[in-house]
């Protein structure tokens, strides 16, 4: 069994994944657009010009496999009530990672260290999605 995050980004998604390959390594492993669908949505399902618009996509992020799309939903992206726990090696390595997924976001805890690890901080980044950066002890 395995449980992926699906993050919808309501028509940003190829802009997220440009962030993502430059903030944090990610690496696509597959990406459609609507136009490229085998079979046809039902009418009213797709906004109008949508073909270009991403209607699925993987990435790597490290050896975690995120999904995204721009889905069909015309409001903005809603995250709350979940983060994505980076885990990274170093404090430096933390520091790097941080610095990126914040430009353009909002730092909710700077980085610091806590009883259970070295540097470890919290953000919202430009899209939205909340992160939990930590570098692991184990």
């Amino acid at each position: 069994m395995n449980v992926q995050a699906y993050l919808m980004f309501n028509g940003r998604t190829e802009e997220a994944i440009e962030f993502y390959k430059k903030a944090v390594g990610a690496e696509v492993t597959m990406l459609m657009r609507f136009r490229e669908a085998p079979d046809q949505p039902p009418p009213g399902m797709v906004p109008e010009g949508w073909d270009d618009k991403i209607m699925h996509s993987s990435f790597k992020v490290g050896d975690a496999e995120l999904m995204a799309s721009d889905g069909c939903q015309s409001d903005a992206a809603g995250f709350s009530g979940i983060s994505l726990a980076l885990s990274v090696a170093s404090p430096e390595e933390a520091e790097a990672k941080f610095a990126a997924l914040a430009e353009g976001g909002q730092v909710t805890m700077p980085l610091m260290k806590t009883f259970f690890s070295p540097s470890f901080g919290t953000l919202t980044d430009r899209f939205g999605v909340s992160w939990m950066i930590v570098v692991s002890t184990n």
